[in-house]
Protein backbone atom coordinates (compact mmCIF):
# COMPACT_ATOMS: atom_id res chain seq x y z
CA UNK A 1 0.00 0.00 0.00
CA UNK A 2 1.54 3.62 -0.44
CA UNK A 3 1.41 6.66 1.62
CA UNK A 4 -1.44 7.94 -1.11
CA UNK A 5 -3.28 5.83 -0.86
CA UNK A 6 -6.58 6.41 1.26
CA UNK A 7 -7.79 3.50 3.55
CA UNK A 8 -10.68 1.39 3.16
CA UNK A 9 -10.53 0.00 6.43
CA UNK A 10 -8.36 0.12 8.91
CA UNK A 11 -7.38 -2.19 12.68
CA UNK A 12 -4.81 -3.24 15.13
CA UNK A 13 -5.06 -5.29 18.11
CA UNK A 14 -6.75 -4.90 21.37
CA UNK A 15 -3.94 -2.74 22.90
CA UNK A 16 -2.86 -0.62 20.10
CA UNK A 17 0.57 -1.35 19.75
CA UNK A 18 -0.01 -3.08 16.14
CA UNK A 19 -2.34 -0.88 13.51
CA UNK A 20 -2.99 -1.73 9.94
CA UNK A 21 -4.62 -0.45 7.21
CA UNK A 22 -5.95 -1.77 3.96
CA UNK A 23 -6.25 0.34 0.35
CA UNK A 24 -8.68 -1.93 -1.27
CA UNK A 25 -11.82 -4.25 -0.65
CA UNK A 26 -11.01 -7.79 0.77
CA UNK A 27 -11.74 -10.30 -2.17
CA UNK A 28 -12.90 -12.63 -0.15
CA UNK A 29 -14.03 -13.25 3.91
CA UNK A 30 -14.77 -16.11 5.50
CA UNK A 31 -15.05 -18.36 8.03
CA UNK A 32 -12.60 -21.67 8.69
CA UNK A 33 -13.63 -24.17 11.62
CA UNK A 34 -10.31 -26.20 10.59
CA UNK A 35 -8.61 -27.10 14.34
CA UNK A 36 -5.63 -24.94 13.59
CA UNK A 37 -8.23 -21.88 13.12
CA UNK A 38 -9.52 -22.72 16.44
CA UNK A 39 -6.15 -22.91 18.37
CA UNK A 40 -4.76 -20.10 17.12
CA UNK A 41 -8.12 -17.56 17.38
CA UNK A 42 -8.88 -19.28 20.61
CA UNK A 43 -12.62 -19.51 19.25
CA UNK A 44 -14.46 -22.02 18.02
CA UNK A 45 -13.88 -20.69 14.25
CA UNK A 46 -11.92 -17.96 12.82
CA UNK A 47 -13.01 -15.02 10.24
CA UNK A 48 -11.07 -14.03 7.83
CA UNK A 49 -10.80 -11.26 5.09
CA UNK A 50 -8.73 -11.63 2.49
CA UNK A 51 -6.51 -9.33 0.99
CA UNK A 52 -3.56 -8.88 -1.68
CA UNK A 53 -0.48 -7.89 0.01
CA UNK A 54 -0.06 -4.93 -2.26
CA UNK A 55 -2.96 -3.28 -0.66
CA UNK A 56 -2.03 -4.02 2.82
CA UNK A 57 0.16 -2.15 5.60
CA UNK A 58 1.15 -2.49 9.11
CA UNK A 59 0.30 1.17 9.80
CA UNK A 60 2.16 1.31 13.44
CA UNK A 61 3.69 -1.57 14.94
CA UNK A 62 5.61 -5.13 14.06
CA UNK A 63 3.68 -8.23 14.54
CA UNK A 64 5.13 -11.29 15.94
CA UNK A 65 4.73 -14.52 13.69
CA UNK A 66 4.50 -18.30 14.27
CA UNK A 67 5.05 -20.70 11.46
CA UNK A 68 1.77 -22.54 12.47
CA UNK A 69 2.76 -25.32 9.67
CA UNK A 70 4.50 -25.93 6.60
CA UNK A 71 2.53 -23.28 4.73
CA UNK A 72 1.25 -20.98 7.22
CA UNK A 73 2.26 -18.05 8.90
CA UNK A 74 0.39 -16.43 11.31
CA UNK A 75 0.60 -12.87 12.64
CA UNK A 76 -0.64 -11.54 16.25
CA UNK A 77 0.46 -8.60 18.85
CA UNK A 78 2.91 -9.28 21.10
CA UNK A 79 2.02 -7.31 23.92
CA UNK A 80 -1.37 -8.49 24.31
CA UNK A 81 -2.03 -11.61 22.08
CA UNK A 82 -4.49 -10.72 19.53
CA UNK A 83 -4.48 -12.41 16.98
CA UNK A 84 -4.07 -10.67 13.59
CA UNK A 85 -3.24 -12.91 10.14
CA UNK A 86 -2.87 -15.64 8.24
CA UNK A 87 -0.81 -16.14 5.21
CA UNK A 88 0.91 -18.17 3.19
CA UNK A 89 4.44 -18.30 2.85
CA UNK A 90 5.88 -16.32 -0.17
CA UNK A 91 1.95 -16.44 -1.19
CA UNK A 92 0.45 -12.87 -2.59
CA UNK A 93 -2.32 -12.52 0.11
CA UNK A 94 -2.80 -12.11 3.51
CA UNK A 95 -5.97 -12.88 5.58
CA UNK A 96 -6.87 -10.70 8.63
CA UNK A 97 -8.53 -11.44 11.32
CA UNK A 98 -12.01 -9.74 11.22
CA UNK A 99 -12.38 -9.51 14.53
CA UNK A 100 -8.95 -7.11 14.52
CA UNK A 101 -11.08 -4.34 11.77
CA UNK A 102 -12.27 -1.26 13.35
CA UNK A 103 -15.82 -1.85 11.55
CA UNK A 104 -16.02 -5.74 11.62
CA UNK A 105 -19.30 -5.15 10.79
CA UNK A 106 -18.42 -4.45 7.26
CA UNK A 107 -16.88 -7.90 6.48
CA UNK A 108 -19.40 -10.63 6.12
CA UNK A 109 -18.55 -13.87 5.39
CA UNK A 110 -19.64 -15.53 2.30
CA UNK A 111 -17.84 -18.87 2.53
CA UNK A 112 -17.06 -21.54 4.99
CA UNK A 113 -13.91 -23.84 5.24
CA UNK A 114 -12.39 -26.72 7.43
CA UNK A 115 -15.75 -28.22 7.98
CA UNK A 116 -14.71 -31.51 9.24
CA UNK A 117 -13.75 -29.74 12.56
CA UNK A 118 -17.08 -27.66 13.48
CA UNK A 119 -18.43 -27.88 16.33
CA UNK A 120 -22.03 -29.13 16.20
CA UNK A 121 -23.23 -26.00 18.12
CA UNK A 122 -21.93 -23.62 16.46
CA UNK A 123 -25.31 -23.97 13.86
CA UNK A 124 -27.67 -23.29 16.85
CA UNK A 125 -25.93 -20.67 18.35
CA UNK A 126 -28.30 -17.33 16.49
CA UNK A 127 -31.22 -18.94 18.33
CA UNK A 128 -29.70 -19.29 22.34
CA UNK A 129 -30.73 -16.56 24.12
CA UNK A 130 -28.90 -13.55 24.70
CA UNK A 131 -28.71 -10.60 26.15
CA UNK A 132 -26.30 -6.79 25.82
CA UNK A 133 -23.09 -6.45 27.81
CA UNK A 134 -25.57 -3.37 29.56
CA UNK A 135 -27.95 -5.81 30.18
CA UNK A 136 -25.68 -8.83 31.73
CA UNK A 137 -23.36 -6.78 34.27
CA UNK A 138 -26.11 -3.86 34.52
CA UNK A 139 -25.57 0.11 34.64
CA UNK A 140 -24.26 0.30 37.84
CA UNK A 141 -20.86 -2.22 37.05
CA UNK A 142 -21.06 -1.07 34.18
CA UNK A 143 -20.16 2.49 35.15
CA UNK A 144 -17.15 1.37 36.99
CA UNK A 145 -15.33 -0.85 34.67
CA UNK A 146 -12.72 1.13 32.57
CA UNK A 147 -11.52 -0.35 29.63
CA UNK A 148 -7.80 -0.21 28.52
CA UNK A 149 -8.41 -1.26 24.83
CA UNK A 150 -7.50 0.96 21.90
CA UNK A 151 -10.40 2.79 20.79
CA UNK A 152 -11.64 1.72 17.01
CA UNK A 153 -9.89 4.32 15.30
CA UNK A 154 -6.39 6.39 14.65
Amino acid sequence: MTDASKPVLTGGCQCGAVRFAISAAPNKTSICHCRMCQKASGAPFASFAEIEKDNFAWTKGTPSTFQSSSIAMRDFCVACGTPLSFRRIDGPRIEIMTGAFDRPDRLVPTRQYGTEARLGWVVGISNLPSQTTQQNYGPEKMATIVSHQHPDHD
